[in-house]
């Protein structure tokens, strides 16, 4: 099997990647307050065109891991409740733990907007729970004319139990969005965008149970994999997506367009 293979994540991978959550190790910390924290950590030599990571890590009380992890797993809610979401859909599974799916997002004005393939997958590890994805092709959804095909090297959510009613989630992503970005995207990314979404996400997990208790309560293939009506995709049909093969959009010279959103809340 080559290097370029298409691997679906084995237990190490999510050990590695809880391990990754946990350090501080080389991360700057940007951000902290009200049970907040984003940490950035660059790619590379030149601040203007590396790669950046980011991780935040957000305490929810409240709510339990188990709701957290439905949420995060939940397609049709996230409909629901991720305002910047254009389109997202399954493609088909791999594994009983492993799948493919589609995902588009609104960007900062006056960004293109983005969107991303990607082989997930997820395990709960004791009272915690992970899910990973990375970037893969699949030759029936090649980029699109009016979006920007980002690369997710590494991505994904742990969540730790801290009882009946209180987890921690943290968010890791090390993505490629394709182009040369100015320095107000990735600032705005670790100051404002990641901890607003964080938020988004705990508020979404409040409201969950009542929504689901209206919306085919008993469906959650993501815990019994026997519910999945999707049609299995054979590894073969995946290859690696690469940065370097997509077309590079150059948007470092343009300004920041502050939204009514944003303005409302400085």
């Amino acid at each position: 099997m080559s290097a370029e293979s298409v691997l679906i994540p084995d237990d190490r991978a999510f050990s590695n990647f809880k391990e990754e959550c946990g350090s501080e190790e080389g991360w700057s910390l940007t951000y902290n307050k009200t049970g907040m924290t984003v940490w950035t950590q660059t790619i590379g030599g030149d601040e203007e065109k590396s790669l950046h990571k980011i991780k935040c890590r957000m305490a929810c009380k409240d709510v339990p891991a188990e709701t957290m992890y439905d949420v995060l797993h939940d397609i049709e809610y996230r409909r629901k409740w991720d305002a910047n979401v254009i389109e997202t859909f399954d493609i088909g599974k791999l594994t009983v733990n492993a799948d493919v799916g589609y995902y588009s997002w609104k960007c900062p004005k006056p960004l293109r907007n983005r969107d991303v393939i990607t082989l997930r997958s997820w395990l709960p590890m004791g009272s915690d729970y992970i899910i990973i994805n990375y970037s893969v092709k699949h030759a029936k959804y090649p980029p699109k004319k009016d979006m920007v095909r980002a690369v997710s090297i590494q991505t994904g959510y742990l969540i730790q139990s801290h009882g009946p009613d209180h987890c921690t989630l943290t968010y890791l992503a090390h993505v490629d969005p394709k182009g040369s970005l100015p320095k107000w995207v990735v600032n705005k990314s670790s100051q404002f965008l990641a901890p607003k979404a964080m938020k988004k996400i705990s508020k979404a997990c409040l409201k969950y149970g009542e929504w689901k208790q209206r919306h085919n309560p008993g469906f959650k293939p993501w815990l019994y994999p026997e519910q999945t009506t999707l049609p299995t995709i054979p590894v073969s049909e995946l290859s690696i997506q690469h940065a370097d093969s997509l077309e590079n959009i150059d948007e470092s010279t343009l300004s920041e367009m502050q939204t009514r959103e944003e303005r409302d809340s400085d």
